[in-house]
This record gives structure tokens, C-alpha cells and sequence, in this order.
């Protein structure tokens, strides 16, 4: 008896890990949209954004999708490599050339789990950067950009980390700043944040899919060009590929407690992004 089980529990598994992968994909998507994944670290992608990314660069769904990563990770003295080991694993993870990946060197945005990042300096980084032209634009004439959508960490920063919460914070405050002087217009970027779940559930792995699913059925929806809730759950080879990046990407980053969370984090195969409101 115990044989059987331990042949069926396999099998179960897998195909519960397949239905859900192809529920999944029922959920509407970002399409032909110029995307920003923001992100606080390098491993930050592959660690917490690995289903999104995934999801977002494959070539059917024509998105443009680039990563700014506004710390080099440098807190053990590791800024070079593992800057290094960013643009290998976005690559793997989908990303489609080095020039859509760029790490910012900057004494304000230290790699630091006792500082919070301010704000508005993150706005004032991103604001040049993506919206350039907007100190020319008048106040009668609609907001520009040079993406259509931000994703990044909520509130919480899934870990609590301060350098991820504050990048919530930053990216409000740069589409705040973005519309300032211009109200009467709908904002030309989106915000997606990556929601927070319990300890219990950040650790079920593929478990949590079910109660995702759910909740996702049950959370109020848009449709249109820009949906929300956005859901998106690796297949298994999805999952592998997430893990690659990790094992021999950010090799300089695999300690043991970071094997714990390749293995069982649902993180790793599961991502649900809300759209925030913004101004």
C-alpha cells in the first residue's frame, strides 16, 4: 500500500502542477508593452520575478521587457560579480539582449538591510531616465514616457527588506511626480506590484497555487490593455529554468538557506501582480 502511494503522491503532483500552469494561462496578460522590471538587487529577478519574466518575454506576447536594478549588491563586497551574474540570468530568464539590463552605482542606494532609500531620489533617478522629455511638455499636453508599465515589489517587499519596500515607494513617487502639472490626464505607466503573502504560504511552494488561483478568481478584475490581477505560474521546465538561474547564474549568492528558498519558495513558480493606483 505504501508502495502505491509513494508512486501515485508523484503523480499527483505533476498533474496538479500542469492544471494549474494551463489555468494560469487563462488569466489575460501584458501584451506589446514596453515593461520596466525594477528591482533592488541582483538575484532580486530570478529569486521573487522568475514566473513574470518568463511569462512577459515570450515572443508572442510581443513585450519589450528591460530590468533596472538600483544596487549592484555590493554589501559583501561582491558589486563586479554579481553584477556579473545579473545579466546571465536575465538572460536565461528571458531577457533579450544586455542593453535592456542596467545596474545603477549610486552612494544613495546602498545595499543595506538597515536603510531605507528616499523616495524621491528614486524618482528623480527614474524620471530622466523614462520620462526624459517631460520638462519640455506643457501642462496642456499628455504625459510621455518611454514605457508602458513598471513592475516591482508592494509594500512589504515580499522579504520585508527596506530596499525593496522602498522601491513601492519609489516608484509612486516618480509616477506622482510624472503627472504633476498634468491631471487632467491618464498617466502613460502603469504600476504592477508583486504581492506579499504570509511566512506559511511564501514557503508551500507549488501548494500555494490553489488559494492563488482563488483569490485571483475572487479579487476584482480589469480587463482592457492594461488587466489586473495578472497570474502567472511556471511550468515544471519553467520552474528548472528559475532555478538555473540561481545555481549557475548568482553562484556567488548560493548559500545554504538560499537552497531552501530555490526549492521551496512559490516564488519561484508563482507570481500574482495587482495594478496599484497611483495618482
Amino acid at each position: 500500500m505504501n508502495l502505491v502511494a509513494f508512486a501515485v503522491v508523484p503523480i499527483v503532483v505533476l498533474g496538479l502542477w500542469l492544471y494549474t500552469a494551463q489555468l494560469s494561462t487563462s488569466f489575460p496578460s501584458l501584451q506589446g508593452k514596453r515593461i520596466l522590471l525594477l528591482i533592488a538587487h541582483p538575484d532580486d529577478e530570478a529569486m521573487f520575478f522568475a514566473p513574470t519574466l518568463l511569462a512577459l518575454t515570450r515572443p508572442e506576447r510581443g513585450n519589450h521587457v528591460k530590468i533596472l536594478c538600483l544596487s549592484s549588491g555590493d554589501a559583501d563586497g561582491l558589486g563586479e560579480t554579481r553584477k556579473k551574474e545579473l545579466i546571465k540570468s536575465a538572460l536565461q530568464l528571458g531577457i533579450g539582449s544586455e542593453d535592456d539590463i542596467l545596474v545603477v552605482e549610486d552612494k544613495n542606494f546602498p545595499d543595506s538591510m538597515t536603510v531605507t532609500w528616499h523616495p524621491r531620489l528614486i524618482s528623480n533617478l527614474l524620471m530622466p531616465m523614462f520620462a526624459p522629455k517631460m520638462a519640455s511638455i506643457s501642462a496642456k499636453k499628455a504625459p510621455e514616457s518611454t514605457i508602458d508599465a513598471i513592475i516591482t515589489f508592494d509594500s512589504h517587499g515580499v522579504s520585508f527588506h527596506p530596499n525593496h519596500k522602498a522601491l513601492y515607494d519609489g516608484a509612486h513617487a516618480f509616477l506622482k511626480a510624472l503627472m504633476h502639472k498634468h491631471s487632467g490626464w491618464e498617466c502613460p505607466i502603469k504600476l504592477y506590484t508583486l504581492r506579499t503573502t504570509s511566512i506559511l504560504r511564501k514557503y508551500l511552494s507549488l501548494l500555494d497555487s490553489p488559494a492563488t488561483i482563488v483569490r485571483a478568481l475572487f479579487t476584482r478584475k480589469e480587463l482592457g490593455n492594461y488587466p489586473t490581477p495578472l497570474l502567472y505560474i511556471s511550468t515544471p521546465a519553467g520552474y528548472r529554468k528559475a532555478q538555473r538561474a540561481m545555481t549557475t547564474a548568482h553562484k556567488s549568492q548560493m548559500r545554504w538557506f538560499r537552497w531552501g528558498w530555490i526549492s521551496v519558495s512559490r516564488y519561484m513558480i508563482i507570481n500574482d501582480l495587482r495594478k496599484e493606483k497611483t495618482v
